[in-house]
Parts: C-alpha cells; structure tokens; sequence
C-alpha cells in the first residue's frame, strides 16, 4: 500500500555525485540540505528521505529541490540500490507485513468524553445532553471538548458507536 514513486537516475558531470528526478515535490520550492544524518531532524519527507540515504553508508550528503535529490556519494560508493530507497519512500506497507486493522488506526477516545451512558440517539434522556448542561451531566470534559457545541459531541459519539458496532 501507498504510493510508489517514479524515479529517473540520471548520472552528474561531477564524479561520485547521482541525481534523481521524481514525480512529486519533496520541499516545495525550498532547497534543504543534509550533510549529515544530525540534519534530518524534522518529519518532512525530505527529512526521512535523507535518513533513509544517510542509513545505507553510501552516501555523504543530500540536497533536495523540489522533485530533484542530489546525493553526494562516499568514496568507494556507487548509487545501488538508493533509487528503490526513493521509489519505496511513500510506501508504507510491504508484502510479508501485517497492516494494522482498523481497530488499531482508529484514534483512542478519551475515556470522559465516551463513558456518559448516554443513548447513542440522544437528547431525550436529559441528564446528558442539552445546551447548558455539558458539565453537569456528570460526565467531566476537556478544555478542547467543552469549546465543542453539545450537539456536534453528540453526534459524534452517536456515529462512533454506530461505527465499533459493525
């Protein structure tokens, strides 16, 4: 599963240095360079492409712009096998893995907002809906959950409990 990416190695004038050509943009129009695996640092894809690179122990640098990556390779060093590193960057799953079920991906609810009791139906049992009443139901919600109108909480635990009940 995901998206593999199309990859186009084409060799530079410069000894010991590959490029690459993809089908997306990585930064944007920002150029970012890595000349150690202590720049890639962030959680953009350039960041863990340059990890990635950096974790084969061919490469000395990155640079990426756009959809081009330039690596600079260690002497000694050719360019197998970082072009598959670079099409496999938006793949996230792998035959011989287990994807996570849909129990799994699906975020915890935090356990003030989901244990009211209340019918998933409604506002006819009023000791836990209504305008006014979002903490004297006797349920205690979070700063976030209290900025939430009670009808849009409402229905969300109404289509949570629709939805683990499949």
């Amino acid at each position: 599963m995901g998206q593999l990416v199309a990859v186009t190695e084409k060799p530079s004038s410069t000894p010991g240095v590959v490029r690459f050509e993809i089908n997306r943009t990585l930064s944007g129009q920002g150029h970012e360079r890595f000349r150690s695996i202590l720049d890639a640092h962030g959680n953009t894809p350039s960041d863990e492409l340059a990890r990635r690179l950096f974790g084969t122990g061919q490469v000395a640098g990155v640079h990426v712009y756009a959809n081009i990556i330039t690596v600079d390779l260690e002497k000694g060093y050719d360019s197998a096998g970082l072009a598959d590193l670079v099409r496999d960057l938006h793949t996230y799953w792998k035959p011989g893995v287990k994807p996570p079920s849909l129990e799994e991906l699906q975020p915890d609810e935090p356990a003030a907002a989901g244990s009211s009791g209340s019918s998933p139906g409604g506002d006819s049992g009023g000791d836990s809906g209504g305008d006014s009443g979002g903490d004297s139901g006797g349920v205690a919600l979070s700063a976030e959950a209290q900025k939430v109108p009670p009808h849009l909480l409402e229905r969300g635990r109404a289509a949570r409990t629709k939805w683990n009940s499949r």
